[in-house]
């Protein structure tokens, strides 16, 4: 739990740091859509000197942000083995019982786990490199034509900040109680798949009742301070686009393109 970074603030003060946070999210979603047109090992190539580049000026680790893929391995290790025993196109490297592997299956695998990979990566990188706050105020920009047809934008922004920066509270408050329980003998990395599951019993059940706890602090403290979500609320810091951000823009328009050209012009193939 101590090794999640998605949904934490790394401080830095950097270029990226100080962008608009509505550019970001804008650009996190060209990236996304980059990965999905990525499809071949020259794209992902592409992607890795990109996000290591954007380590780089973003002065964040690459180290914290490998920390958010190895929360995933089970997931990448389960999804390139579906991948690779139930894809029957292409020829057959080996075969047994009802289990096939093809050359295409194989770097099929390969492709789906690199492209969880590097999806996993771009979100961290905003959460790393932007404060809840930011967030909120950028979604709720980017969300302003939504108020014409009476969708509670502000509401919404705040709740999924909200959500978005509980997740390294909850698993602080995971590992704390999952320390407590290994202090007084319980065990959760041997044993069957039963015995684990139940063993994580004691774990959930205060784990729900401090989640509801904290939840109950909060809309305290928001109704303590009077808060409301008025549609003539002003802001302390406004937004504004700078060159920076202008900068940014044409770099991820960039290797959107390239990745485009790759799949569409080069026949993005393995």
């Amino acid at each position: 739990m101590k090794d999640l970074t998605f949904g934490q603030y790394y401080p830095s003060d950097s270029v990226v740091h100080r962008m608009d946070a509505r550019v970001k999210i804008l650009l996190m979603i060209l990236y996304i859509a980059a990965i999905f047109f990525i499809s071949s090992y020259f794209g992902y190539a592409v992607t890795l000197i990109f996000i290591l580049a954007f380590s780089l000026v973003s002065k964040v680790p690459i180290t914290k942000i490998l920390k958010s893929v190895k929360r995933i391995t089970v997931i990448l290790v389960i999804t390139a083995l579906l991948n690779l025993f139930f894809v029957k196109t292409g020829k057959i490297i080996a075969h047994w019982w009802i289990f096939t592997i093809t050359d295409y299956g194989l770097n099929y695998a390969i492709m789906m786990a690199l492209r969880l990979t590097f999806l996993v990566i771009g979100t961290t990188f905003l959460t790393l490199t932007t404060t809840p706050t930011e967030l909120t105020d950028g979604l709720e920009s980017l969300m302003t034509p939504l108020k014409y047809v009476k969708i509670p934008v502000h509401d919404i922004a705040v709740i999924m900040s909200i959500a978005l920066r509980f997740i390294p509270t909850l698993m602080e408050e995971t590992q704390k109680i999952m320390n407590a329980q290994k202090a007084r003998g319980a065990t959760f990395d041997t044993g069957h798949l039963h015995q684990r599951a139940k063993a994580l019993l004691p774990v959930l059940i205060p784990l729900f009742v401090n989640a509801f706890r904290r939840a109950d602090e909060l809309a305290f403290a928001l109704d303590a301070r009077c808060y409301n979500a008025t549609e003539n609320r002003t802001k302390y810091k406004v937004q504004k686009i700078k060159g920076s951000d202008i900068v940014g823009i044409l770099v991820v328009g960039g290797y959107l393109a390239l990745v485009i050209v790759d799949k569409y012009v080069f026949g993005g193939l393995f």
